[in-house]
């Protein structure tokens, strides 16, 4: 398993957002995290912005059950460990 990243499931840059401050306690704001692999931490924020992130792909969850990412992860499981992904859009085809 190659290094892990920190993504948080609530971008940092939506911490402050009104919506957030009434949906989500200050802790679980800061600490809604999810350890990804380099590849799929590109991925994810190269497919969504923030504020999809934020709204709609704010669990682990949600990740998971999201086709994007479950077409992606699928694809990046069969290559070997380290394998370093050329990011384009994978909403198509």
């Amino acid at each position: 398993m190659p290094d892990l990243t920190k993504h948080h499931l609530i971008p940092r840059t939506r911490h402050s957002n009104r919506r957030n401050k009434r949906r989500f306690s200050r802790d679980e704001v800061r600490n809604r995290i999810a350890w990804l692999c380099p590849p799929c931490h590109a991925n994810l924020h190269e497919q969504f912005s923030n504020k999809e992130l934020e709204q709609e792909l704010n669990t682990i969850d949600a990740l998971r059950n999201h086709p994007v990412i479950r077409r992606f992860t699928r694809w990046i499981a069969r290559r070997p460990p380290g394998t370093r992904v050329p990011i384009r859009s994978w909403k198509g085809d």
